[in-house]
This record gives C-alpha cells, structure tokens and sequence, in this order.
C-alpha cells in the first residue's frame, strides 16, 4: 500500500487476504537501465544480466514446504530475518520500520507517509535526480511506502559485487542521511494535498473513510489525512519523525538473495548502523471495541451505492488467526467459490463482486464485507449480505465447504514462495509482527487442524451482527 492510500483510508483488501503484495518482476529492471553517453558498456553488461536473470527465474520455481530462515539480532539493535537463495543472482533487501502512520500527530496526518517518500529526495548532499540516476546506473530498484503499521522501504539488486556495492552504498546514504529538502517538501506537500481533495470526492473514498471512523473513534487506525493536515507539514516535522522513529533497534531487516551469511551480517550492519539512537514506541490508546453497530448512509451521485459492512475484530498474533482466516475464506475470501460471491452475484446477480477480509495489524484490525450494486436495489443486497453474514455466524461453514476451503489455501501455498519477491514479503510480516521462524513450516499444517467448530467457536468471540456497522455511499436515507 502506497502512503496514499493509507491516508484515504483505501486499506489493501486484497493485502489482507494474501498476506503480502508481489514485488514489481525481475524483469522491469532492465527498463530502468536507462543508455547513457559513455555508459553503454555498462548498460549493455546490465542488459544481458537482467535477461539472464529472468530466464533463470523462470526456471527455478520450486514449491517449497518451508524455508531455512536465519534469523539473529545486529549489533545496532536492528532484527534480521535472512533465507540464502543462491540459484539467481539478485538480492532482495527490505527494512520494515515501526514508523506507521498510526504514530502520525492529529494535526501532521500524512507525516508518516510524507517522511518515507522524502527519504530518496534528497540525502548526504545528492539531490533527488543524482540518487534516481545512480540507482539506475547499477540497474537496482529502491521501493518503499507506509501503511498503519509500518514504514517500508526496500532495495533489489545485482549480486555482481560492482552493482552490489554502489547499490548498497547508496541505501545506506539514503537511509542515515536524508536532507529533505524544502524546495522538494513544498512540491510532495502539495502533491499529497491535491491527490487528497481529488480523492475525496470519490465514493469508495468516502464509504472507507466513514467506515474506519465509526469502527476506531478517536483511535490513529479511523484518522485520514485531509488537505489541511497535509499542507501543515514542515520540514522539522519531517526530521523529528525520522530522529523518533527510524532507530535501529524498532527495524526489521529482511534478505533473500544470492549472498553468504557472512555477507548479510555486513549488509545488515551497513544498512542500519548510520540509523538515529532508537527511542521507545509511544503508547497508543486502545481500539475502542463497540457492543452496538451503527447505519450510516451518505447520499451520492455516483450510480451504485458501495457498501461496506463490518466490525473491530483481532490482532496480527490472535490465537483464532487461522480459524478466522480459513473460515473467511469459505464466507467472502475465496472468490467465485465463497458463500457470500454465491448468494450474491450468482443467484441474484447484485454486484459482480463481493468479498470479506481481516485487516488484522498491532492493534485490532477490522473485518470487512464490501460490494457496490445499482442504487435501486441496494436494499435488496444489504438484506442478502446480512441473511449470508448472520448464517454464516450462527452455524459456520459445512463440511464440504470447509474441505474444499482447505484444499484451495494448502494447495496455493507453493505460489506463496515461488519467487524471492514472495519470500521477502514472508519474512517481512514473520519479523515484524513475531510470527515465529516455523511459521511457514506450519502454515498448512495450522489451516488443515482448523475444523468447523474452531470457525464457529472464533466467529462467535470476535463478531456479532449486533456489533456490525454499515455505511453506504449513494443512496441515502430516503432513496
């Protein structure tokens, strides 16, 4: 999820599902090595790695049952997460920082995302087209974006130890020793505002915004940024977010790629060494959790009313994760095979698409039933929505529905980790939620135990039709 969409509350349903979002291909690297006068050699060189690289990624899918995950603790504080993958000459390097918008300022909101962004525009005295171009040079990749939880950013690379260590090099500068540059923030500052007002208008936007406020209150989880809050940014707003939140000892390092393990100590150590003296996380008020749900209806002129239904629900390291995420999968998360897919496209033809997600982090997430339909029958599809949702929790899945769920997660576990791109997402969420380093040796052991009583059992603790909020946006009150 990029910063944006944070800060327009469009929460990535599809990341919720699937756990992690696929890094762009190999491949799209070699379109970055831009032909320069007097670089053509280099280029050229690069070309032909790139091209080899992606031909031997294409042949070297294995499915794997689990992962030999290193996992120690550098000498800066930083946690690091590393699986050695030595049959494609690339690395893939991630740094998960505790630097999510959640610790954004009422006033600052969109400072999280803001100070992420601005981090390659600008440090150690390189501007922002010298850091672009030297990436380039190398043919490396730098990635990165914010969300609730976490500030990410990220690096892929050539192993050729030329391309390798200017790569490396350059993050490092990035990372320890941004300038954020005024000139610079008023444009970014600016950007955000505008990307803000446009989205505003938006019918997805506006049912996501009030969702989240009527299920987090005053929590950081229901805030999103506005104009205002966007253009108040300042530059030493940027730099105490930075100083407080990018310490060493609240990063989470992970690394897939073609290297030693001596080799990723170096490169942890490099990377996080530079980082400011780490400071403690502020507390968070709690996710407030409401007994009674609420309707909220906001008229549109948009031609379908969007539709969100759902209610606070569980952290990243609930016990009934598994439980509620296999149990989802038969409700709303299994595509044209899910219930709510078939009572409401399938049977009556209401929206062409329906689906139900967990959106679990460090504090309760929520669980969310979305669809838009034709104005005229919206009533018509909340009723099936709720009938489907308040089935579902009374009685849980049946036998066959609940197999068939299984044999569709267990059997796409291999697609999890068929690229290094799949793997580092992986180790990202295992280091920094704690998910434990067998955590994908277990991943189907744990869906297969999980039996229609365990869906029932965990439905029944963390929902309840009588805490469900809706919102829909377009027809309103009277239509």
């Amino acid at each position: 999820m990029s910063g944006l969409a944070k800060h327009v509350n469009l929460r990535a349903a599809i990341a919720a599902i699937a756990e992690t979002a696929a890094l762009a291909d190999i491949a799209a690297g070699a379109r970055t090595c831009t032909v320069r006068a007097g670089r053509g050699f280099v280029m050229a060189r690069l070309s032909v790695l790139w091209a080899t690289t992606a031909m031997l990624l294409a042949l070297a899918q294995p499915a794997r049952a689990a992962l030999p995950i290193e996992h120690w603790v550098a000498a800066s504080g930083a946690r690091v997460f590393f699986v050695r993958a030595p049959s494609i000459p690339m690395l893939d390097v991630r740094i998960d920082f505790d630097a999510g918008a959640r610790f954004d300022p009422p006033d600052r909101l969109g400072l999280a995302s803001l100070t992420l962004s601005m981090l390659a525009q600008g440090a150690d005295g390189l501007d922002e087209t010298e850091i672009a171009e030297r990436f380039a040079d190398v043919g490396a990749r730098r990635g990165g974006g914010a969300r609730d939880d976490r500030a990410t950013v990220s690096l892929r690379t050539l192993t050729a130890p030329q391309e390798r260590e200017a790569a490396l090099a350059l993050f490092a500068r990035v990372l320890s020793a941004p300038d954020f540059p005024a000139v610079v923030l008023e444009r970014e500052r600016a950007r955000l505002a505008q990307a803000l007002r446009e989205a505003a208008i938006r019918p997805g936007v506006i049912a996501a915004r009030a969702f989240d406020r009527a299920l987090f209150g005053e929590h950081p989880y229901g805030r999103s940024a506005k104009p205002e809050t966007a253009l108040a940014i300042e530059r030493a707003d940027l730099e105490r977010f930075y100083r407080a939140h990018y310490g060493a000892g609240r990063a989470v390092v992970s690394m897939v790629g073609a290297i030693s393990r001596t080799e990723a100590e170096a490169i942890a150590e490099r990377l996080t060494s530079g980082l400011p003296p780490t400071e403690p996380a502020p507390s968070i008020v709690p996710v407030p959790r409401a007994e009674r749900g609420q309707e909220i209806r906001i008229a549109h002129e948009a031609t379908q009313s969007h539709i969100l239904i759902g209610a606070t629900a569980m952290r990243r390291d609930d016990p009934d994760y598994f439980a509620l995420f296999v149990g989802n999968h038969v409700l709303g998360g299994g595509g044209f095979t899910s219930r709510l897919t078939n009572e409401v496209r399938e049977k009556r033809g209401l929206a062409y698409s329906v689906y139900s997600y967990f959106s679990p982090g460090l504090h309760e997430g929520s669980f969310t039933v979305g669809l838009q339909t034709e104005k005229a029958r919206t009533e018509q599809a909340l009723s099936v929505v709720r009938d489907t949702l308040s089935a579902f929790l009374r009685n849980g899945p049946g036998e066959d529905e609940l197999r068939a769920a299984k044999d569709n997660l267990i059997g796409g576990f291999a697609l999890r980790l068929d690229s290094n791109a799949e793997i580092l997402g992986h180790l990202s969420l295992i280091g920094f939620y704690d998910l434990g380093l067998d955590y994908l040796e277990r991943w189907t052991d744990r869906v297969e135990a999980v039996s229609a009583d365990d869906v029932r059992s965990a439905f029944a603790r963390h929902l309840g039709m009588e805490r469900m909020t809706t919102v829909v946006v377009g027809a309103g009150p009277n239509q």
